[in-house]
């Protein structure tokens, strides 16, 4: 580690960079939902084995989006969003829409941005792969433009934007901010005990242990759904991800259903 400078021995007021803005947006309208959290453990041991044996790359999270998608086609709740203006109402759109927490480095310092997945149920998983690739390498101008832009505002300028987005119309919002939102740090070996956002539900999952067992949390908007139905739909995840996903999984790595899987081997 480099020794601190003089300049870091003195106080100093430093300007907001501005790789945190919209993080901090996000945490201002997430500060308006109230918001609570359940988590079930998923043993997901098997989806392990065949994700392991395949020639390409597929992430843990283009398999829970998909899982999640499919589970919100079942549950309509899951893609409706409380709207309180310009009088309170719940807005439900036709499909799903994930926002998924991607890290970026811009000339050596972090970003936050939220990669778009629209209708992911309805995606094959190496073309959900090929999306997200592009949002974690491509020129965060092209991708991100539109945040990329909104970053460089100052904030009152920002809320205008946020509350135009969030506000004026239920479709426009799901568009422009996801259904549903996902953010893990499962690969740093830690896990999110609360997503913090402000969308009506924000799933995060921890990393796998030995025994390919996994923590999946979702916190939910408490003013549509209650816990019952959260549990219910963790389990139904959990089926879907053992079901569904798993048959697709078996289909990219052309595994006989009646094969012997491969050695099991855990992957972040």
């Amino acid at each position: 580690m480099a020794a601190a400078s003089a300049d870091d021995a003195r106080p100093r007021r430093l300007r907001l960079p501005r790789s945190r803005r919209l993080t901090i947006d996000v945490l201002h309208y997430h500060r308006q939902v109230p918001t609570c959290a359940h988590d079930r453990v998923m043993d997901l041991s098997r989806l392990s084995q065949l994700r392991a044996g395949l020639s390409q790359r597929i992430s843990w999270s283009m398999l829970f989006i998909k899982a999640y998608g499919m589970v919100a086609a079942k549950f309509p709740v899951l893609r409706q969003t409380y709207m309180p203006w310009p009088w309170p109402h719940v807005y439900q759109h036709p499909c799903s829409v994930a926002m998924v927490a991607t890290h970026r480095e811009i000339d050596g310092e972090a970003w936050l941005f939220w990669s778009r997945f629209t209708r992911p149920e309805g995606q094959p998983l190496p073309r959900l792969q090929e999306f997200l690739e592009r949002y974690q390498h491509a020129p965060v101008q092209d991708v991100f433009q539109r945040q990329w832009q909104l970053s460089a505002l100052p904030t009152p300028v920002r809320r205008m934007f946020w509350w135009w987005a969030l506000n004026t119309s239920g479709v426009q919002r799901a568009r422009r901010t996801g259904t549903f939102f996902l953010t893990t740090i499962s690969a740093k070996g830690a896990e999110i005990q609360h997503p913090p956002a402000f969308l009506t539900a924000n799933m995060t999952f921890g990393p796998l242990d030995d025994r390919g067992r996994i923590r999946v949390t979702i916190a939910y908007d408490h003013r549509l759904m209650d816990g019952a139905f959260i549990a219910d739909c963790l389990a139904e995840l959990e089926a879907t991800l053992n079901g569904p996903i798993a048959e697709e999984l078996r289909d990219l790595a052309g595994v006989r259903h009646d094969a012997s899987p491969p050695a099991h081997r855990l992957s972040a």
